[in-house]
């Protein structure tokens, strides 16, 4: 809003202008030494207020603010079709403004459902372009509102969208907590399954793996994909099964997880979604790559599918995602420059917000670079990634990392700081550091 002194004088021209007294305008529910107070810009009117006195003066809100008048619903609807199409055509910066102009032509106070989804709007478009910080302040704020007006802001999308961003900005632990919260309400409530509840339940999944955690993750699969199966939209069942294939995968269950991501492509293949089935398809990959039997050239294929595709639907974080993943095929199929060449060109895409990943490509440059006999930036590159998944709380992912930063430098001939290396990776998998004094066993808290 204007600051108060400009509402006050349009306040006393429109009363004026209407032949109108401040006890007049009052009515019976303000006075007119309030309406004195407001003029003088000595108070600034609620949205409630703003709305009486607008209509005693025949008028609207926005002419006593100052605010752009709102634009009519139909041209509304228009702007705001073409403001999803940027950014489902992988536009993000171009869906931002689009989103923002539109904001800017409807009054919060006159239109909130607009506002509110011009908001979300602009939300969508941040996280799609990798400014997480931004977008999960945006998340936040709609958050809140949901919480006093669930009529106009959605709870679960917002929810969900702030537990995708939190764990792709490693806050593993704030993720689980805005989601788990969430399930703990719908679990009150006693509401049957829904689509996005069992979106909620497959996002948490991923968090979950992320921790380490595979127990709760694995549960979290089971009921996501029971909750699927009884509800009639098949991209839900999709996603619960792109979820359960990946925690069967972490737990070593490889020939069932290759059955459940191949039911997941086949709906997906069915669907509109080409975005999502392009990053479904880097999951496919990552499964054919670190199965028993790995089939690399068959994942690059796949990758190489993806990766036109998100050039054209995607935004520049799903395009680093599919090049992260082409550099662990290169490096299986022994091309480590190429490798390096992917891994380095994902880290420019993500930025300094997308930190497990940036940890991950961190980690692959560290094993192409040992490929190629370059052992000092071998053990700076497995430092940082390793430290980086730890500072995410992605403990499991951070031991083993330290472990093979300690095996490399023990190749080295390193072996106090190697020992070293192994008791992080010791520690990230909730061991105590213990050591003998005599005969006896103690331990060092």
């Amino acid at each position: 809003m204007k600051n108060s002194g400009e509402v006050g004088v349009r306040i006393r021209r429109l009363r004026r202008a209407a032949g109108m007294s401040q006890a007049d305008l009052a009515g019976g529910d303000l006075s007119a030494s309030y309406i004195s107070l407001l003029e003088a810009g000595k108070r600034a009117p609620s949205t409630d207020v703003l709305a009486q006195l607008a209509k005693r003066l025949g008028c609207e809100p926005s002419d006593l603010t100052g605010a752009p008048a709102d634009m009519p619903v139909n041209e509304f609807q228009v702007e705001l079709k073409y403001a999803e199409l940027a950014l489902n055509n992988g536009d993000s910066n171009a869906a931002f403004e689009a989103y923002r102009a539109l904001q800017e032509k409807v009054s919060l106070a006159a239109r909130p459902e607009a506002w509110y989804k011009a908001e979300h709007g602009m939300a969508r478009s941040l996280e799609h372009a990798g400014r997480l910080e931004e977008a999960v302040a945006r998340y936040e704020s709609l958050h809140s509102a949901s919480l006093d007006r669930p009529d106009l802001v959605p709870r679960l999308p917002t929810v969900i969208a702030l537990c995708r961003c939190y764990r792709e900005l490693g806050d593993l632990s704030h993720a689980i907590e805005v989601a788990e919260a969430t399930l703990v309400e719908l679990e009150k409530l006693q509401l049957g399954p829904t689509v996005i509840g069992v979106e909620l339940l497959s996002t948490l999944v991923g968090v979950y793996m992320e921790r380490g955690d595979m127990h709760r993750a694995a549960y979290l699969a089971a009921k996501a994909i029971e909750q699927a199966g009884t509800v009639t939209d098949s991209r839900a069942l999709g996603a619960a099964y792109w979820n359960a294939s990946v925690v069967m995968h972490r737990n070593g269950n490889t020939a069932d997880a290759l059955t459940l991501i191949e039911k997941a492509l086949a709906i997906y293949a069915e669907g509109e979604d080409q975005r999502a089935l392009a990053r479904l398809r880097n999951a496919y990959a990552m499964v054919l790559l670190q199965s028993e039997t790995a089939q690399p050239e068959v994942a690059r294929d796949v990758l190489g599918q993806s990766l036109t595709s998100l050039r054209e639907v995607g935004s520049s974080v799903d395009v680093a995602y599919c090049l992260s993943a082409l550099a662990q095929a290169e490096l299986r199929l022994g091309n480590a420059e190429a490798a390096i060449d992917h891994a380095e060109r994902a880290l420019e895409l993500l930025g300094p917000d997308h930190r497990l990943q940036s940890a991950r490509n961190h980690l692959v440059l560290a094993a192409a670079r040992l490929a190629l006999g370059d052992r000092e930036s071998v053990q700076e590159a497995y430092e940082r990634g390793a430290l980086m998944l730890e500072a995410s709380e992605a403990n499991r992912q951070a031991a083993f990392a330290w472990a093979e930063l300690a095996e490399i430098l023990r190749l080295c001939g390193e072996d106090e700081r190697a020992v070293w290396a192994y008791r992080q990776s010791m520690r990230c998998m909730g061991h105590r550091e213990t050591f003998l004094t005599g005969q006896k066993l103690t331990s060092r808290t």
